[in-house]
């Protein structure tokens, strides 16, 4: 039973309890349990924050630690050993490998905050207003992020107008075969299309509330090549495709290319605790001192188990390489999925963020309730909650894996048959009503030798 307290006091906005109706009490790893002790594979992993999976243990310990030592939780932005740390960790194993000479900033403790001092940042280097975004992008709740996302409902939510801001088609928005940034080369270039030089373009290179859309490397990299030639900032969003759920640390390195500004949080802290970065090259620091503040900029528990997590995982790339293996077992069950499911259109993703597009939309929510009903979380994305989306913990054992890909194809077949329970009741209701109909008007039954006569009268 649901505690009363909800109902009565939490506000009507909250979501996701909706999907999953219980009461959670203990997590670890991949599994989650709720008060009357029935366990739940997590395919959802709070939405990308838990890439590493609930209370890693190598993490909570190093949390148990600090907090027993006396160490410094809030600080706002004032020097601490733990951010020390952090810094020194982040740009040993995350930034120099790739060569990024950023500059780090820290901008408050959530993704939104992140994206905001980013278009902010963009505005105050260039001069300039507008920013583009991608159609089915999603960047956040605040009104600059906002402004950016493309989800409708969302966009209501604001209240008022949402502008400084164009959305133009994300790859693939048209179909395979329209390459969509010749619009955007073409609009940059003609005085009159109505599209003032932007600031900032603000992207994620795959989509994950807008339905696990993939930009392809070579539209990347195109977009990198225009936005450079017209001096315009490239910002990716990498808060849930990044710190390693697509492989690599970051989901633009397929790309080969380095975008100006990038933003993070969600899995950052490696613990779910709320952390956020925004990074940009170093010409770009172009910040007053005090000028972009917040409160709490200075989680020290969050930069500790972010330490700890990169210290863990990301030393080589043996944790990547882990993922890709299992993104592939992910694949592969998807494909064979969509093969014997008549609803399924098509697989989508890459990594382990994956999704499977359902038609008509609703069957992707009944999939959801059907694998929450057998004990696997997961939830749904798109416009219109079509695609059935998978974001596994990636510390996930192969074995719990394949399980729930296991319940996850019993949960499609369930569906499909329930569906066709449907069609064909359905179809016996049409066919009972069309012989009740036809019987009305049928020739009345008469004794054989009653009808003889009738035929010699005739």
């Amino acid at each position: 039973m649901i505690p009363p307290v909800f109902e009565r006091l939490e506000s009507e906005v909250r979501g996701y309890c909706r999907s999953f109706p219980t009461v959670f009490t203990h997590a670890e790893g991949a599994t989650l349990r709720d008060a009357k002790g029935r366990t739940y594979l997590d395919f959802f992993a709070g939405a990308g924050a838990l890439n590493y999976g609930h209370s890693h243990p190598v993490m909570r310990d190093a949390l148990i630690a600090y907090l027993q030592s006396g160490g410094v939780v809030h600080t706002l932005d004032l020097h601490t050993a733990a951010k020390a740390r952090f810094l020194e960790t982040f740009e040993q194993l995350v930034l120099r490998p790739r060569k990024l000479d950023w500059k780090v900033m820290f901008p408050g403790p959530t993704g939104t905050n992140a994206v905001e001092a980013a278009l902010k940042l963009a505005r105050k280097v260039t001069g300039r207003t507008e920013v583009v975004s991608f159609t089915n992008g999603f960047h956040g709740m605040t009104l600059g992020a906002l402004a950016v996302t493309g989800n409708a409902g969302k966009r209501a939510g604001a209240g008022v107008p949402l502008g400084h801001a164009q959305a133009l088609p994300y790859d693939g928005y048209l179909g395979d075969s329209v390459d969509t940034l010749d619009l955007f080369e073409h609009m940059l270039r003609d005085g009159s299309s109505g599209l003032d030089l932007p600031a900032a373009v603000i992207l994620e290179t795959v989509q994950a509330e807008g339905g696990v859309n993939v930009a392809s490397p070579e539209w990347l990299r195109r977009l990198r090549k225009i936005t450079a030639e017209h001096g315009v900032l490239l910002v990716v969003d990498d808060i849930q495709v990044g710190c390693g759920r697509t492989g690599p640390f970051f989901s633009f390195e397929r790309a080969g290319i380095e975008p100006d500004v990038v933003t993070l949080s969600k899995s950052l802290s490696g613990f779910g605790l709320p952390f956020a970065l925004t990074m940009f090259r170093r010409d770009l620091d172009v910040w007053s001192p005090g000028e972009h503040n917040g409160t709490f900029r200075g989680f020290n528990l969050a930069m500790v188990t972010a330490t700890t997590a990169l210290e863990t995982f990301w030393r080589d790339d043996t944790f990547a390489r882990a993922t890709e293996r299992k993104a592939a077992l992910v694949s592969e069950r998807l494909h064979a999925i969509a093969e014997v499911t008549p609803f399924a259109r098509g697989v989508r993703g890459l990594g382990m963020i994956r999704g499977l597009e359902c038609t008509p939309a609703a069957r992707a929510n009944e999939v959801s309730k059907a694998a929450y009903e057998r004990g696997l979380v997961i939830e749904t994305a798109g416009p219109n909650d079509e695609v059935v989306k998978l974001l596994p913990p990636l510390t996930i054992d192969e074995a719990e894996l394949a399980h729930g890909l296991d319940v996850l194809a019993e949960s499609f077949a369930h569906v499909a048959r329930t569906q066709r329970r449907r069609d064909d009741d359905a179809t016996t209701t049409v066919a009972t009503r069309a012989s009740s109909t036809t019987s009305k008007h049928a020739e009345p039954v008469v004794h054989a030798g009653a009808r003889r006569d009738v035929e010699v009268l005739r």
